[in-house]
């Protein structure tokens, strides 16, 4: 008969795993484990598909990747013939009955059990119904005489039942590997989420979610345990991995974690700006740039993008160039060095006099008879992108583009041109975020950005009007409404899937929403071939929102 045990000690892994380094995966785990072994953990629960990184998307429609992941599990399941630590793990599954998104519980050399996910999620960013079958309602584990539910992800998410049915088959604590990724304010979600299982389940949930960045994607951390009182009784942190060991003891009503840390979480602002700073970095790392290269223009955008990329990855990773033309004002030049000194990067000024005529005089003769307008004012945005894309193939740096969610909701980039680069961590932040975001960063510094703290951003770059400055003395607001009233209507457009007519009742103009609308939609190409960037809000371009192309549709 198994021993009764009053006290059980549960490590969570808040760690950053990479899609497809399986390899790398495991050695994660192992040297996580080592620790929570210091700590005298008894089990070490790990995320959701850690072994495979996640999400793996179609990689698990290869069966090689799959027998790599099962055999990493077995691998580390011999592990546990130490003594020390048991473990929970995520990994893909596939048997007979097909391919699974699942966990393992290892223990005494040997994979114990798999749990397979019950709830497939099928919305916004995730796809899993097209790849993974879903698992049949599980029962408990046993684990050194501990009854434990493994629900994955979805299944505290979902309407399944899948954590009442575990309590009802006799779990006493459920461990939940988690991959939910970062929007605005989502903590406050997942709180509401799991106090909704604890209460109908009755029991403690250990909610281990996973960090780091992954394509668009970034994950944030904030893993957290709470007890069947609904008492919170570890917060870990956003954005910072870490391994914890939670002591829970048995009482007469069950099982109970003892208070732990309750970490600090940031506010909007912070954890926006360490959302972008953790998916550019994992971005450039994983994919492995040395380096990033960006156009520096003087601008709101630009100089954001700047000290998003220092504080991801250092002054000496990052490098700026300024190129200007004939309609660049003398401010912008003095503002954009003022920025790049304050960052400490490297900078240089290419002129784009010379490439923009040349372009000119050779398309002459095909333009003799029309006017001069949109076409030579993207002739500029094209040789900027073509300068640093010169400089990305010769150097190796990736180059990280700089256009805003209003920007690229309506079409107000190049293609080729100011569009061109691998990757944008401000393209899900509206333009008056953007500025937000500036004024707040030069207030603060997070511990884990390695820029420089103090005024990152001259105040003259967040005060001066936005222009693209492709002719003279143009603004944005020559073509476009007010930010702020275009950031409403686009807000009440892309995430809330607004009628125009309930956005006119909010006191928008017909025809401005109306026009709104029909940029909106008209740009869908331009978004297609865009580079990735990092998600913020619930819907960003991309995996969120897929729009057609070709479309007729106009709520009139």
């Amino acid at each position: 008969m198994t021993k009764r045990r009053d006290i059980l000690r549960i490590a969570i892994a808040q760690l950053d795993p990479t899609v497809g380094d399986i390899a790398g995966n495991l050695e994660r785990a192992r040297q996580a484990r080592a620790e929570a072994a210091r700590a005298q953990a008894d089990l070490v629960l790990f995320t959701e598909l850690f072994i495979a990184g996640y999400p793996p998307e179609d990689l698990v429609l290869k069966p090689a990747f799959v027998a790599d992941c099962m055999a990493a599990v077995e691998a580390l399941g011999a592990d546990t013939a130490d003594g020390g630590p048991g473990v929970v793990i995520g990994s893909p599954f596939r048997d007979a009955s097909g391919l699974y998104n699942s966990a393992a519980l290892l223990d005494e050399g040997a994979i114990r059990a798999w749990r397979h996910k019950v709830d497939l999620p099928n919305y916004s960013e995730f796809d899993e119904k097209r790849v993974f079958r879903p698992g049949p309602m599980p029962g408990p584990v046993n684990f050194r005489g501990v009854r434990l539910g493994i629900p994955v992800c979805e299944d505290v998410w979902g309407e399944h039942g899948v954590c009442e049915t575990l309590a009802e088959s006799g779990a006493e604590i459920l461990l939940v590997p988690n991959g939910s990724p970062y929007y605005r304010d989502k903590m406050d979600v997942r709180y509401q989420i799991v106090v909704r299982q604890v209460i109908e389940s009755g029991l403690p949930i250990v909610y281990a979610n996973q960090l780091g960045g992954q394509d668009e994607l970034v994950f944030d951390g904030g893993s957290f345990i709470i007890n069947a009182d609904h008492s919170l009784a570890v917060q870990m942190d956003q954005f910072e991995a870490g391994v914890f060991t939670a002591t829970f003891r048995r009482g007469d009503k069950g099982w109970a974690c003892e208070r732990g840390p309750l970490a600090r979480l940031p506010d909007a602002e912070e954890a926006d700006w360490r959302a972008c700073v953790t998916g550019l970095r994992d971005y450039v790392d994983k994919n492995g740039f040395a380096d990033v290269v960006l156009g520096l223009s003087g601008g709101i955008d630009s100089a954001v993008c700047a000290a998003i990329a220092v504080d991801a990855l250092g002054e000496e990773r990052v490098r700026c160039v300024m190129m200007p033309y004939k309609f660049t004002a003398k401010s912008s030049l003095t503002d954009a060095e003022a920025c790049a000194r304050a960052l400490g990067v490297r900078y240089e000024v290419v002129p784009i006099f010379q490439p923009v005529e040349g372009f000119m005089q050779a398309l002459a003769p095909l333009f003799a008879g029309t006017n001069s307008g949109i076409t030579e004012e993207n002739l500029q945005s094209r040789a900027r992108g073509t300068i640093l894309m010169a400089i990305s193939n010769k150097f190796g740096s990736m180059v990280v583009t700089t256009g805003n969610k209003s920007e690229m909701s309506v079409g107000y980039a190049t293609l080729y041109g100011d569009m061109n680069g691998g990757f944008n961590p401000i393209k899900d932040l509206y333009k008056m975020r953007v500025y937000r975001l500036a004024e707040w960063r030069n207030r603060h510094r997070p511990s884990d950005c390695r820029g420089p703290g103090g005024e990152v951003i001259p105040h003259n770059i967040i005060a001066k009007a936005p222009s693209a400055e492709l002719r003279e003395n143009q603004t944005d607001q020559d073509t476009l409404p007010p930010y702020p009233v275009l950031d409403d209507i686009l807000e009440c457009l892309v995430e809330n899937e607004m009628s125009v007519e309930k956005i006119v009742e909010r006191g928008h103009d017909r025809a401005t929403v109306e026009r709104v609308e029909h940029m909106l939609y008209v740009a869908e190409y331009k978004r297609r071939q865009s580079a990735p960037g990092v998600k913020i809000t619930r819907k960003n371009f991309g995996r969120d929102r897929r729009y057609p192309i070709t479309n007729r549709y106009r709520d009139r």
